[in-house]
């Protein structure tokens, strides 16, 4: 009986292709949808997550000010080489500490020229950071200490300087400081802030004071922990250290911020997951509209159809045939908007991702309840049709014209 009722719901839909089409339109609008948010606001999670995680997750920023959710910014003081050799002597557990100054200057090489940020900084940087060289060396002590014009590149500015070139050896000028290329850095692409992380120049932090800011301030300092010690712990011991070196008395808000990378993680993280459950409960709402469709749909069949109801219901057809067969219909509309909506979102999402540069993550779970619940669409919305249709009086639906 199933399957003749399969059957008679089958030519009932390619009886009115058309509004069986359209009417399906709206569940696959909406599977894709959800499945399509979701599964981009997974890659973008994991995009971040990587970018982060390659910062280091024993990481903390050390920086003057305050800044955060109801904190503003304050004209503290900059730190300076002092605090520098402060930290390094007196913290526990730490692996490097690196200064970090940076200013956007014009690099010019033969015709070409172009505004790049230039940093400041010791050979703890690229500890700090993970980043190792492409080719070419760090800084050499000597370096360090008599502040030379050396400076190592990025991928994008050997790439706009000096093409397909070898550019170590070579002069560049940054600003109005002829600077020898002596490396350059491993690609890192872009940020998740969308940031292209190789565009940028390195140089000798006495290099970069004496030429370049003309000052001798620290604006940023990354502190990096040993594998194995709490970042927690580290953090209140450097901003112990720092009240102390900058007077601050109990009682009084630090005029200095301290960073831990693994908090900024998992804020990151939280922020796109709860994003991207936003986008889903707004894409699912077509689904909703779908199945408001579905039940429309259902009505103007039933009502079109009273006479063949009728006469089924006169002949000896029971209620319960009729009720499967018109939710059957229902069900049907619903799954295969599913399936072809399933399909079409993880395509759109697979584009999406390929053009935005995020990995292309797939969570079977979502597919799975996006499925489910275009089923369940179909089971609800079409049983009010199809239970009208059952109880029909088949005298009355005999005279209906």
């Amino acid at each position: 009986m199933l399957l003749e009722t399969v059957r008679l719901a089958r030519q009932a839909i390619f009886r009115n292709i058309l509004r069986s089409s359209l009417t399906v339109l709206g569940i696959v609008i909406g599977v894709a949808a959800v499945i399509a948010m979701v599964t981009i606001g997974n890659g973008t999670t994991a995009k971040v997550k990587a970018d982060l995680s390659r910062l280091g997750s024993n990481l903390l920023f050390l920086s003057p000010g305050q800044f955060g959710p109801g904190r503003a910014s304050s004209d503290a003081k900059p730190f300076n080489i002092r605090d520098l050799e402060a930290l390094r002597s007196q913290l526990r557990g730490i692996q490097v500490v690196a200064p970090v100054a940076q200013r956007a200057v014009t690099l010019v090489s033969g015709s070409e020229n172009r505004m790049t940020p230039v940093r400041g900084t010791d050979n703890n940087y690229f500890v700090a950071q993970v980043w190792g060289l492409d080719s070419g060396r760090t800084f050499l002590d000597g370096e360090l200490r008599s502040g030379r014009a050396v400076c190592i590149i990025g991928t994008t500015v050997r790439t706009r300087l000096f093409g397909s070139g070898e550019p170590v050896g070579r002069a560049i000028r940054v600003n109005k400081v002829s600077c020898e290329v002596i490396g350059v850095l491993e690609g890192k692409g872009q940020s998740s802030f969308g940031s292209d992380q190789d565009d940028i120049v390195i140089m000798p932090l006495r290099t970069f004071h004496r030429r370049i800011a003309g000052n001798s301030d620290i604006p940023t300092i990354y502190v990096s922990a040993e594998d194995g010690i709490d970042t927690a712990k580290v953090q209140t011991d450097i901003e112990f250290l720092l009240r102390e070196r900058r007077n601050i008395t109990p009682g009084k808000r630090d005029d200095f911020t301290v960073r831990d990378m693994k908090q900024v993680a998992e804020t990151q993280a939280a922020a796109t997951t709860m994003l991207t459950g936003l986008l889903a409960a707004v894409a699912g709402v077509s689904l909703l509209v779908g199945g408001i469709g579905i039940m429309n749909i259902m009505l103007v069949s039933v009502t079109e159809r009273t006479r063949e109801i009728g006469i089924r219901l006169a002949i000896g057809a029971l209620e319960g045939q009729v009720l499967m067969q018109f939710l059957v219909e229902a069900v049907v509309l619903s799954i295969f908007g599913g399936i072809v909506g399933i399909g079409l979102g993880l395509g759109f999402a697979f584009v999406a991702a390929s053009f935005m540069n995020i990995p292309f993550v797939v969570d079977p779970r979502i597919v799975l309840v996006a499925f489910a619940f275009s089923a369940a669409v179909g089971v609800v919305f079409g049983y009010f049709p199809a239970r009208g249709a059952a109880h029909m009086d088949p005298i009355e639906a005999l005279r209906h014209e």
